[in-house]
């Protein structure tokens, strides 16, 4: 290659994927994006000053995702955005859009690869109340879901039983199995054979939700779809960075390091775990920590 040829071409650079969610829960998603992308630079923003997002009205789920998202644009310039939270994207990923230029790429429940791939025609989708509830879940049934019967079961307390388990603390199997057992489904001859994961939580006790469902079912983690699509998004590997760099901000308390280890698989080093400042972007909804996704 000639010298001018050499100086001309672009210089790699690695890209900086921003991934959000009101908590921890999107670490699982954050886990299969790394791997998909050893060459990016990653950063893990969880807004627990405004969590819980679930109660919050629409109108101020908007006006809060977007007010934190313009704080952590500006101060990250990621080269895409992944917003590892089903309660954020089915409603707020239209607003972020039409307002930014980069990348965003959402975390939506799987209706339609759930419904594609069942035998049964019986499908569940195991979300948040705020998931179940939202206009989008309701157009991805009627769009997508042809002649399979979906259930929506939004379970109230499978996020908080999946953070006590991150947290090394007991929760029996009894507890697991209430909170999906709506999610199985046997009528007129057939029953669910498929369940959507619909909660960022909930693939970080997967293991505990296999070993109490009535019944085999295939589960469905968004995570791989979310990693090929950023893929797509942000063009081939260019080279690669083993273990993947991770900068983790949070809005309110510090991220708690044993928890980032469980979920992520390895120890956070000095300087990775970040508290960040923001100006007033509305009360939280309900006082308290929170990790939810």
């Amino acid at each position: 290659m000639p010298l001018s040829d050499i100086a001309s071409a672009p210089t790699l650079r690695a890209p900086t994927i921003l991934v959000f969610d009101s908590g921890l829960g999107g670490l699982s998603v954050f886990r299969e994006l790394a791997r998909a992308r050893p060459d990016a630079r990653f950063v893990y923003a969880a807004d627990d000053a405004g969590f819980p997002y679930g109660p919050r009205s629409e109108p101020d789920l908007i006006g809060r995702v977007t007010a934190v998202m313009d704080a952590l644009i500006a101060r990250l310039a990621p080269d895409a955005v992944v917003i590892a939270c089903n309660t954020a994207s089915t409603l707020v990923l239209p607003a972020l859009r039409a307002q930014y230029s980069i990348p965003f790429v959402g975390t939506v429940p799987a209706i339609k690869p759930a419904c594609e791939s069942s035998l049964t025609k019986q499908v569940s989708v195991l979300a948040t109340p705020g998931t179940v509830k939202r206009d989008y879940t309701q157009a991805l049934i009627r769009d997508f879901a042809g002649d399979c019967r979906v259930t929506l079961v939004g379970s109230t307390r499978l996020a908080p039983l999946a953070e006590a388990v991150m947290a090394g603390e007991t929760v029996e199997d009894e507890a697991f199995a209430a909170e999906i057992a709506p999610a199985f489904v046997h009528e007129a001859g057939r029953r669910t054979d498929t369940v959507v994961l619909a909660c960022t939580h909930y693939p970080l006790v997967l293991e505990r939700l296999r070993a109490v469902a009535p019944w085999p079912v295939r589960w469905i983690d968004p995570a791989p779809a979310i990693a090929r699509r950023l893929s797509s998004l942000i063009g081939p590997v260019a080279f690669a960075a083993s273990p993947a760099p991770l900068r983790l901000f949070s809005t309110g308390h510090p991220l708690d390091s044993r928890l980032v280890e469980r979920i992520v698989g390895r120890a956070s080093r000095a300087g990775e775990l970040v508290p960040m400042s923001l100006p007033a972007v509305g009360s939280p909804a309900a006082s308290g920590r929170g990790r939810g996704g």
